[in-house]
């Protein structure tokens, strides 16, 4: 190829990347922001106070390793098109790097480290239960009364992973906040 044909190409390619990487930005940015805050704040709640404790398990079990699946993915993607050139952009500035930096790191430690720790404590948990012939009563959720040692340990392993991930998803949201600010101050309106 020619030089004028490169130079041309590489226009196009540059022209269009700088109009598709805002809109996509905001969409995948919005809604990483948007599914944070609403699993967060609401679902979590609401499942806590609404479900009996084997039902609230059992979705925990199976709805937490797809947020922080989705999380890392749409942190990779609302990185990958910050605009104007997407993950080199995000290099650039601090006030990108940083917040994208901390979020990642704590959603990959939640997604491959203590969302596992804390769901096969959840399940151990459950079997200990079984093996002390214990049926908790009401809701089950009161961890100290007359527990087994071992049992007491479970509890203890499960409450040590289960307040990581809370911490690093809210470090995570906090992360992704800043960085919303950042974003906002940079908006020509």
């Amino acid at each position: 190829m020619s030089i004028p044909v490169i130079n041309t190409l590489t226009n196009q390619f540059l022209s269009l990347t700088t109009t598709l990487l805002p809109p996509l930005h905001l969409l995948f940015y919005s809604t990483l922001l948007g599914a944070e805050l609403y699993q967060t704040f609401v679902m979590t709640k609401v499942c806590y106070t609404a479900l009996p404790k084997s039902a609230f398990t059992t979705l925990q079990k199976r709805v937490f390793p797809l947020y922080f699946q989705g999380q890392s993915l749409l942190l990779f993607l609302a990185a990958a098109t910050c605009p104007p050139y997407g993950l080199v952009s995000v290099a650039r500035h601090k006030t990108h790097w940083i917040p994208f930096a901390v979020a990642g790191v704590t959603a990959v430690l939640n997604l491959v480290v203590y969302e596992p720790r804390t769901r096969r404590a959840m399940v151990d948990r459950v079997h200990q239960e079984s093996r002390d012939g214990r049926r908790a009563g009401g809701d089950g959720r009161d961890e100290n009364s007359s527990a087994s040692p071992e049992m007491q340990v479970l509890n203890r392993v499960f409450s040590k992973n289960h307040a990581m991930c809370i911490h690093l998803n809210l470090i995570s949201v906090g992360a992704m906040l800043v960085y919303g600010w950042a974003l906002a101050c940079r908006l020509q309106v």
